[in-house]
């Protein structure tokens, strides 16, 4: 089986060398990498069995385009964008599964991509034309566990445990930033909940202005949360919230 992977940041850096470490055939397509199996151009995407379209979200839809003029009938299309709608509003000619992988760092470009990104990870996948067993198995032998849902309830949860706190996560830093002695005085707990903060900047961008609706919903629950928090029984609350959190990451080890 050969794959194909277009843009070779993080997300498609670490596909890259996650599949090539479990000996498949694979090749990138990228015009800011060099190296052996990367090449410059789609036309080399022909003969593939599965391609991973892994570039910014902003031009998804042009590159989706683009492999129609290429690829045969029967090739796996799977993007990554973090947001599911808007990629799946128009049937492919190829068969196209829209899949998110739930994962990555701060930092970007194929410099820090490696493989075992996805190991423990969730991986999306909306297949609204059509489920394909052969990449869930490839999502599978990369570590990751496969999720199904509709592109409409990605999105949504996507804006509640994604989006809206690297939303909040930016505006804690921006709220502190000119409080020298609050900047001298953080320490890991300040460290830890701005790292959202250090997210690539197209793509928070591209996350901020494309689901802005659901972020937005995400950002008055927050709102009203805070709310019922701090008015009764704040001591209850809060132990239950972390008897919750404990269970909710102790299942997965």
């Amino acid at each position: 089986m050969k794959i194909g992977v277009v843009g070779l940041g993080l997300i498609g850096g670490s596909i890259f060398k996650d599949l090539t470490k479990l000996n498949y055939d694979v090749i990138g397509v990228s015009q800011s990498q060099s190296g052996e199996n990367i090449y410059k151009t789609y036309d080399i995407l022909k003969t593939c069995d599965i391609v991973f379209v892994c570039s910014a979200m902003n031009k998804t839809l042009e590159i989706l385009d683009k492999l129609e003029e290429i690829l045969l009938p029967d090739t796996v299309v799977a993007d990554v964008c973090s947001l599911k709608s808007f990629v799946c509003k128009k049937k492919r000619p190829y068969k196209f599964v829209p899949s998110h992988p739930m994962a990555g760092t701060e930092f970007q470009g194929f410099e820090n991509s490696f493989s075992g990104l996805f190991k423990g990870a969730k991986w999306v996948i909306t297949p609204v034309f059509g489920k394909d067993e052969t990449l869930v198995e490839l999502i599978e032998q990369m570590g990751a566990k496969p999720i199904i849902t509709t592109p409409e309830k990605h999105d949504e949860a996507a804006a509640l445990i994604s989006h809206m706190p690297m939303l909040i996560a930016q505006a804690i830093f921006k709220t502190a930033q000119d409080n020298e002695l609050a900047l001298e005085m953080a320490s890991s707990g300040f460290r830890d909940m701005t790292r959202l903060a250090m997210s690539n900047a197209e793509m928070a961008n591209d996350m901020i202005q494309m689901n802005s609706e659901n972020i937005q919903n995400s950002v008055l629950k927050l709102y009203k949360t805070i709310g019922d928090l701090t008015n009764s029984n704040y001591l209850e609350q809060i132990k239950d919230i972390k008897s919750k959190r404990q269970l909710m990451f102790q299942k997965e080890i």
